[in-house]
């Protein structure tokens, strides 16, 4: 029997928004597994395992409790005000060599969260599992955990079958739920994280016609700014806990001054369009 390992999408959160195809794998995979924080919390990926099928699932830890944190609505940013310019370039030397310890202490923690991971379905197939089914947010091939966790069982199961079955993502359920047309005619389509900062952002503005931005959250004034910037506020539209019972969509310029959001937050910018076929 040749191991195989799937990952399945599971949508954004709301239990209906999962396809068919997902339920039956998850039904007849041996072994199912969700990943969650290391706090133990339950996760979307498990909450909409368990609204749709009633078995066995193993939890796996898969995610660092900072990084938990980042999603809870709650978490603001704190306003120290302005700090004194030659203190601040005094202390960058110190403060730079601490980022980069504190970086390097997180990769290799996230290292040994894969790791642990991938040797946990490994065993799986050890102990006569033929299909380990690994539930992950949105689709398994977007910005999805899943895509680590098949490189380390590769690494560890040779000859292992990947596949995967696709889920609703983020900004299709965002576009959804406010009602944007994603893209038309000769549009083009952006997609990009911004974990790295918004310059990226801002030159997606500048060439694209519709851009979506996924984890802002924690720069959002910076977001808003490059946005107006680019004078596309007027169409942007922000999403937050999509599927879930607090769901936050509004108008970007509905955001006003708020200074932070959820670490899973989706930002739609399309363009301004004139009329019927008008992109054909």
């Amino acid at each position: 029997m040749t191991p195989t390992l799937v990952g399945v999408g599971v949508g954004p959160g709301d239990p209906e928004l999962v396809t068919m195809q997902a339920v039956r794998v998850l039904r007849e995979a041996d072994v199912v597994m969700v990943p969650v924080a290391d706090t133990g919390e339950e996760g979307r990926a498990e909450r909409v395992v368990r609204a749709n099928v009633d078995r066995d699932i193993r939890r796996q830890v898969f995610a660092l409790a900072a990084g938990a944190d980042r999603d809870r609505p709650d978490r603001d940013v704190p306003d120290r005000g302005r700090p004194d310019r030659e203190a601040a370039d005094r202390g960058r030397p110190d403060r730079e060599a601490a980022d980069r310890k504190a970086a390097d202490r997180e990769a290799a923690d996230r290292e040994a969260v894969w790791d642990a991971a991938g040797e946990a379905v490994a065993a799986a197939y050890a102990a006569g599992a033929g299909t380990v089914a690994f539930a992950t947010i949105g689709d398994p091939n977007v910005y999805s955990t899943f895509s680590y966790l098949a490189e380390t069982v590769r690494r560890l199961v040779p000859g292992v079958v990947v596949r995967t079955v696709p889920g609703i993502t983020a900004m299709q359920a965002l576009a959804a739920a406010s009602g944007t047309v994603l893209v038309e005619g000769r549009e083009s389509l952006v997609l990009l994280p911004l974990t790295a900062g918004v310059e990226t952002l801002r030159h997606a503005l500048e060439a694209h016609d519709t851009v979506v931005a996924y984890k802002g959250g924690h720069v959002l004034p910076d977001v808003l700014a490059a946005v107006t910037a680019a004078g596309r506020l007027d169409t942007a539209v922000f999403g937050a806990a999509l599927g879930l019972p607090g769901e936050d969509v509004r108008p970007a310029a509905a955001l006003g001054a708020r200074r932070t959001a959820p670490y899973l937050s989706t930002l739609l910018v399309p363009p301004s369009r004139s009329g019927r076929g008008a992109r054909l």
